[in-house]
């Protein structure tokens, strides 16, 4: 059976070589910052989601190292069982009162913390409404669930609306309902509709729940994330929330209502069955709040190098879609020379990553650039004259 298995997978490898779709990501060989290393060379870093610089940030490497001299790596259990330690603790309380909600749980990643969520509070009896270009993490946590799952066009809450209406007699009084969206839509940078979404989620009693992955330390006051940026505190029941983007380390979470967290620490299990964050990722991301609580420069340098970015691109012709956020998509459209313009970018010292099938839909390649609180004004100029210049050699536009 394993020489069957192995002939199939490999046709497929091949196949997907052949459509220009096989992943081989590049190895980086230094911290990761505006400027990265590749191969012994140096480039400039335009596909990190390091939006505030914090995975190279010296304080938070020295709250990290202080606590492996006190605390050692990692807690080496569940977090029911022998795993919560003082850090754990004192994240969550600070994060908490960062995000403005009632309670926060602690999961391993952006990924699990949905994982871990929805099948806890929903059931094979319920109904998800979800948005088309939710985030895998999103897609995989609702199959999970057994629950009749519901696609609403993006962005769109007339659809969505129309979509709960024509279930609503077809549903017991026991029926769960939960309105599921990106707050951030991580591939195209534009951003839900938070206030309709609510609005609709009250009307129809929904649960609504975002995922602001790519919302934390980008929107709101100090980086606080989208429910800020809409000053919607108290309307939207559970925020996911991950710690390995703008916080620059590794981790998830929820925040919400006391009694929803409570039971998410009863009932979800990645909580109860997969050890808890280790003890540097603690410390880091503790500090990354604490600077946050205190400052809001490197939220504001974070735009005003986005904006600078963008309206470079823009005088330039390309199509950036309709990002009104730090990830900026240069959409190209066809796979291979998509693929190519990326290689073209690299041999000119620019690491942007090409953004192909089945990460987005098939003829909706691009070039996803994330701009940084890090990056300098050189940096950006750079990039843009060689985006120019690769546009050019490609003969687009």
């Amino acid at each position: 059976m394993m020489k069957v298995l192995s002939k199939i997978l490999d046709d497929e490898i091949s196949n997907l070589e052949k459509q220009g779709l096989l992943i081989t990501p590049k190895v980086i060989q230094s911290a990761i910052g505006p400027e990265i290393i590749i191969n012994s060379k140096k480039y400039i870093n335009f596909s990190s989601n390091n939006y505030l610089g914090f995975a190279n940030n010296p304080k938070l490497k020295k709250a990290a190292i202080s606590a492996i001299k006190k605390y050692g790596v990692g807690p080496a259990a569940v977090r029911t069982i022998a795993g919560t330690m003082v850090l754990h603790q004192e994240l969550e309380k600070k994060l908490s009162a960062f995000k403005k909600a009632e309670g926060v749980i602690l999961y391993q990643s952006g990924f699990v913390a949905n994982l871990s969520v929805i099948p806890a509070i929903i059931s094979e009896n319920d109904i998800i409404f979800s948005d088309e270009l939710n985030h895998a993490s999103i897609i995989d946590a609702c199959r999970l669930t057994k629950a009749q799952v519901i696609r609403f066009n993006h962005l769109d809450t007339v659809d969505l609306s129309k979509k709960i209406n024509a279930v609503k007699n077809k549903t017991s009084s026991d029926t769960k309902k939960m309105i599921i969206t990106d707050g951030v839509f991580s591939m195209d940078g534009d951003i839900a509709p938070l206030p309709d979404l609510v609005a609709v989620s009250e009307k129809y009693n929904c649960i609504l729940m975002v995922d602001d992955a790519h919302g934390e330390g980008v929107l709101g006051k100090n980086g606080r994330g989208i429910v800020d940026h809409f000053n919607l505190h108290g309307k939207v029941d559970i925020e996911i929330g991950t710690l390995s983007k703008a916080f620059g380390v590794v981790g998830g979470f929820a925040a919400g209502k006391k009694e929803i967290i409570q039971w998410l620490k009863q009932k979800s299990r990645p909580f109860l069955f997969s050890s808890a964050m280790t003890v540097p990722d603690a410390a880091a991301c503790i500090e990354a709040v604490n600077i946050l609580e205190k400052s809001d420069e490197l939220t504001k340098k974070l735009w005003t190098n986005t904006s600078y970015f963008k309206k470079g691109l823009k005088e330039l012709g390309f199509n950036i879609g309709e990002s009104v956020t730090p990830i900026t998509p240069i959409m190209i459209g066809e796979e291979i020379l998509t693929k190519k313009f990326s290689e073209y970018l690299f041999e000119n010292g620019i690491f942007a990553t090409a953004i192909c099938y089945p990460t987005v839909a098939k003829g909706k390649s691009r070039i996803r650039t994330i701009i940084s609180a890090s990056h300098k004004k050189s940096h950006l100029d750079y990039g843009i004259k060689v985006f120019s210049k690769v546009r050019k050699i490609l003969g687009i536009l």
